[in-house]
């Protein structure tokens, strides 16, 4: 199997597309996405495990590399990485995640 998901950032107006891709007990992480950043993210990760997952997030591998790559505090997609990742690796069942701002 492998899991897609879609991310629209928001105001910066970037789509992104996660690919992850179960390889035995690891998943490869491919991203493409118009921001400079998130391009940058990607080119920095391989492939990850379970345990790199549920690493806390000031030491989460995911949450590093997007430090590295300058991604903005607040970008939604180094969690919908992570989100991506348990699902492909049965952790979670695929269902939709949303911020939605009420005015």
């Amino acid at each position: 199997m492998t899991c897609r998901v879609t991310v629209d950032a928001g105001i910066c107006g970037f789509r992104s597309a996660i690919e992850a891709r179960k390889q035995g007990a690891t998943v490869s992480i491919a991203i493409e996405s118009e921001c400079a950043q998130i391009s940058q993210l990607n080119e920095t990760l391989g492939s990850m495990g379970l345990t790199d997952i549920f690493t806390p997030a000031c030491r989460n591998l995911i949450f590093v590399r997007a430090q590295e790559a300058r991604c903005h505090v607040t970008c939604p997609v180094p969690v919908a990485i992570l989100k991506c990742v348990e699902v492909e690796l049965g952790m979670a069942l695929p269902r939709d995640a949303s911020i939605a701002f009420q005015s």
